[in-house]
């Protein structure tokens, strides 16, 4: 009977595992089967560095989409960073276990809260806060940073925490023990030893804000062109798809499944370069 069980559960999971793979490779098919024959139809040159996007035009050019992309995930990135990896530090060195439990909670918490709730919250305080800074229109790629930047903080946190813990401690002793500092002790012995942790929540981050629609739709402006600047409106691939794609039809629907292509791509990159970072701490 406890062999017959343990076949039995093995038979489930080999059914779960394969389920899983099944639907990436069926979002795959069907993401290229519609999107390439878009781009051969319009052109992969002109679909990618095209900087018009005129559907009435027949006109498909995503290059704005993907600066936009780009910029306001990095800006992202260069808000989120330096605050999430202080944060991971204070939380594995310095807070007191008092607190430790709220800030863990606080930080799980914000993991929790749903994409459009960020993207209120930015439309509400954020926006009137840069109109008033600005004295133009609040919603603004520094405006969609800003929001990126808090939205990825929970995955920062909580990863570049983790491998900052996972260091053994006699490495931090042993550099206390050789007379640094404890800030020394930390920046120059335990951060560099959880550099590929570090490196991975990182990635990870900047996964997220790259694939962020809902937040994103609501302060950014949505203006199909070219990124002209911090205090102007831009949108993001995730945006273009999301704001057209339910009245769209024929080679317009076409060119949005193809634009899913170029945002698939760009995640498959960030998932494989956090694979290969895990591949290289193991070794």
């Amino acid at each position: 009977m406890r062999q017959f069980k343990e076949q039995f559960m093995k038979i489930i999971f080999l059914i779960a595992a394969c389920t899983s793979v099944l639907a990436v490779a069926l979002i795959c098919i069907f993401l290229f089967a519609n999107g390439v024959p878009a781009m051969t139809k319009i052109g992969i040159w002109d679909f990618l560095s095209g900087e018009r996007w005129r559907p009435s035009n027949d006109i498909y050019g995503i290059l704005p989409m993907i600066l936009g992309s780009v910029y306001v995930t990095a800006g992202a990135i260069v808000i989120g960073v330096p605050i999430g990896l202080g944060c991971a530090v204070f939380m594995a060195h310095y807070c007191p276990k008092q607190i430790y439990g709220v800030a863990k909670a606080a930080v799980n918490l914000m993991a929790g809260v749903p994409s459009v709730v960020y993207g209120f919250f930015g439309l509400v305080c954020i926006v009137p806060m840069m109109q008033q800074m600005t004295g133009r229109d609040g919603s603004t790629m520094l405006t969609a940073s800003i929001l990126l930047g808090i939205m990825i903080l929970p995955t920062i946190v909580s990863v570049c925490e983790a491998a900052i813990r996972s260091v053994p401690v006699p490495y931090y002793e042993g550099a206390l023990a050789l007379g640094a500092t404890k800030e020394r002790s930390i920046f120059r012995t335990v951060i560099p030893a959880a550099k590929s942790g570090i490196v991975a929540g990182i990635v990870l981050g900047i996964g997220r804000a790259i694939g962020e629609t809902m937040a994103v739709v609501m302060v950014a402006g949505n203006q199909a062109r070219m990124p002209k600047g911090l205090f102007r409106g831009i949108r993001t691939l995730t945006s273009n798809i999301v704001l057209e794609m339910g009245y769209a039809a024929d080679l317009h629907r076409e060119a949005l499944i193809a634009t899913g292509v170029v945002l698939f791509v760009f995640i498959l990159i960030i998932n494989l370069c956090v694979a290969a970072l895990k591949r290289q701490d193991k070794q």
